[in-house]
């Protein structure tokens, strides 16, 4: 089988997917390149006075050198802004340090001040693109932890230092909170009952239906539970999924209690020993409290192996937010976003995890049934900052 990073590479264009996002990533690497330009620009060590007696000037000859230099010690003129740049200094590197590497070691070493500015950039960047402000402020403290006192010689590729620190940052943040579907349907006793949960018109049923594909390609039986009994045209929709994959669909009427539905399908799986029950459920908002407490029922009567929360990408902050509260009613076990392939900001992708403290498990990447990929932080990353 191919592999999964590949097959969703071959159905995700590479100039849709966080597009914007990865614009003002790539301004963040341009803005401390051009920092560091200045800096060595700015920083070229000033020849020592020549007509000062000889007992008053050490000096320092490098090999490239042909007029002394005074060290920084004895005369603070000795480097253009000196003085200025000690007077900021809260990580304490000394002035020594930094005329040895730019006398000696042609390197530039970044300080808090040199990179305020841009960090600053960094986090609005990450703001005006969805990502939740907590995250928003992890992300910029560990690109600022890992780039605050980092040497880089002059005329190397700068770039190659910030994606770095950038890397490391996203990483962090996108692996706190990773979930092996697989590995779990693998491992849980069958069949293994789960329920999706959301907002109306975020992709709920289609994607039950991929889901319930993507198992079938792994070899397991799986039943479908018509759970939604409130939306008019819910049922007919997921038969129509039912048909299309050759799966039995559990159903009652419109209008019937969505606990009994699913309870029968479980009931079934149990009977026909299908490995898989995958149930929908009405839409509903965490602000609809009967429609809430009717979730807790649900949950209270099916018991289900897996809650999942499905919302769309392209939603950002609404979509955090919504799976927040969600969590907080009915706990989840992880979130599938929907209408990945249309987000050019991707900040909801960066941020559901974090903030619920549960993992993303699948994106959906286009409409058909192949289109869903499981989560992978290192997969996302590379779509941020690759070429």
């Amino acid at each position: 089988m191919k592999d999964w990073r590949e097959s969703c590479r071959s159905r995700v264009g590479a100039k849709g997917l966080f597009n914007k996002l990865k614009e003002k990533l790539s301004g963040f690497k341009e803005s401390i390149t051009n920092r560091i330009l200045e800096k060595a620009a700015g920083s070229i060590p000033i020849i020592g006075n020549r007509s000062e007696p000889a007992a008053a000037q050490k000096e320092i000859r490098p090999a490239s050198a042909e007029l002394p230099v005074k060290t920084p010690s004895e005369n603070r003129s000795g480097i253009a802004g000196a003085t200025q740049v000690e007077a900021v200094q809260p990580t304490r590197i000394s002035i020594v340090d930094k005329a040895r590497s730019l006398i000696f070691e042609r390197e530039v070493i970044l300080d808090e001040k040199d990179l305020e500015e841009p960090l600053w950039g960094l986090e609005m960047a990450l703001l005006e693109s969805d990502v939740a402000l907590p995250v928003a402020e992890e992300i910029v403290s560990s690109v600022k932890s890992s780039l605050v006192g980092s040497r880089k010689k002059i005329g190397s590729d700068t770039g190659d230092l910030v994606e770095t620190a950038l890397r490391s940052a996203l990483l962090k943040v996108l692996s706190k909170n990773v979930f092996d579907f697989d590995e779990f349907i693998k491992n849980a006793p069958k069949p293994v009952k789960i329920l999706f949960v959301g907002v109306n018109g975020t992709g709920k049923t289609t994607s039950i239906a991929k889901v319930a594909r993507y198992l079938k390609d792994r070899g397991y039986s799986v039943v479908l539970a018509a759970g939604d009994t409130f939306r008019a045209g819910a049922i007919e929709q997921l038969e129509i999924h039912g048909q299309r994959l050759d799966l039995k669909v559990i159903k009652h009427k419109t209008g019937g209690d969505p606990a009994a539905v699913i309870f029968d399908a479980i009931e079934y799986a149990k009977a026909h020993k299908k490995d898989v029950v995958l149930a929908d459920t009405a839409g509903r908002l965490h602000t609809n409290i009967n429609l809430m407490d009717q979730m807790k029922k649900i949950v209270r009567v099916t018991k289900p192996d897996m809650l999942i929360f499905v919302d769309e990408a392209i939603a950002g902050n609404d979509a955090v937010e919504r799976a927040r509260l969600f969590n907080e009613s009915v706990p989840i076990t992880g979130t599938i976003l929907t209408k990945t392939d249309a987000d050019a900001k991707g900040g909801s992708a960066i941020s559901i995890a974090h903030v619920t403290g549960k993992p993303i498990i699948f994106l959906g990447v286009g409409q058909d049934y192949p289109d869903l990929v499981k989560f992978d932080p290192e997969w996302l990353v590379e779509r941020l900052l690759g070429d």
